[in-house]
């Protein structure tokens, strides 16, 4: 006797178990090559744009370059990308600017798998910024960094030293999310990294704290581990001297609650840094 045919129930409850399980990307039956596409969506508009007016900063950061004695696109080398990611970045005058320009950026590819580009949160040319690696499933639906169970975490602790969101500003080194939540690659994070750069330098604010030790390792080319770095005052160059500290990331501190002692040390400092102790 054959199995009845599944039920609309049935595949209900095949998603909710996907999702309880942690799957939130959908997969194909048959591979798809992802770079060729985006350069294949990008090789037209690149052939067809116009030349910028004199004078206007143009945002295009190609994923596809034309390479000298070679009339056919070709896929960007690292070099050429994270050259693109530079100048397109060093363009903005305003951090809308620099949304604008990530917007239109092409150099990534994690912008084609994520669902929206997750620039910041909180308020611009506050005293207080925070970074985090790369935003997760919720901040990749809501467009806001730091949304999710860790996004409360930080909430808490900000409220512990008397702060909420609105006066500080928030963002991450890559403003796409990973397929899965994975760690970016090295490109990733090195093409992303200018423009988190001058969103620092936009943003000028007096403190710059790292949230986690991925973020650390981008923004301060630190080689120690997030245990031995945080809690220590770094200087952060733009043009004037930041303090900059790590600290613990909130997943993290969901996963080991004991180390919040390490954490509500490293909040205490900022706030003595941010009055002027």
């Amino acid at each position: 006797m054959s199995a009845p045919p599944p039920t609309p129930h049935d595949a209900r409850a095949l998603l909710e178990w996907y999702v309880a399980m942690g799957v939130d990307v959908a997969i194909e039956e048959t591979p798809q090559d992802r770079y060729a596409q985006s350069a294949a969506r990008a090789a037209p508009a690149i052939a067809r744009a116009p030349e910028p007016p004199a004078g206007f900063a143009t945002a295009v950061a190609p994923s596809v370059v034309r390479l000298a004695g070679d009339p056919a696109a070709r896929l960007a080398s690292p070099d050429q990308t994270a050259a693109a990611a530079r100048e397109a970045a060093a363009s903005a005058a305003s951090l809308d600017e620099l949304r604008a320009i990530l917007e239109r950026f092409e150099g990534c590819a994690l912008k084609a798998t994520a669902s929206r580009t997750v620039f910041s949160d909180g308020a611009p040319g506050a005293k207080l910024m925070l970074v985090g690696e790369a935003p997760g499933r919720e901040e990749d639906l809501s467009g806001l960094p730091f949304v999710g169970r860790s996004g409360q975490l930080l909430d808490q602790m900000l409220a512990a030293i008397g702060l909420d969101r609105s006066a500080v500003y928030i963002a991450n080194v890559i403003p796409w999310r990973p397929p899965g939540n994975r760690t970016p690659t090295p490109q990733e994070t090195e093409t992303c990294l200018p423009f988190i750069r001058r969103q620092i330098e936009l943003c000028d604010p007096d403190v710059l704290v790292a949230l986690g030790g991925a973020a650390a390792s981008s923004l301060f080319r630190a080689k120690d581990g997030i245990l031995k770095l945080r809690g220590r005052w770094l200087d952060y160059e733009t043009g004037r001297r930041i303090k900059a500290m790590a600290t613990l990331h909130p997943a993290y501190l969901l996963r080991s609650p004991a180390q919040k002692k390490l954490a509500w040390r490293d909040l205490k400092a900022i706030k003595r840094a941010l009055e002027g102790e």
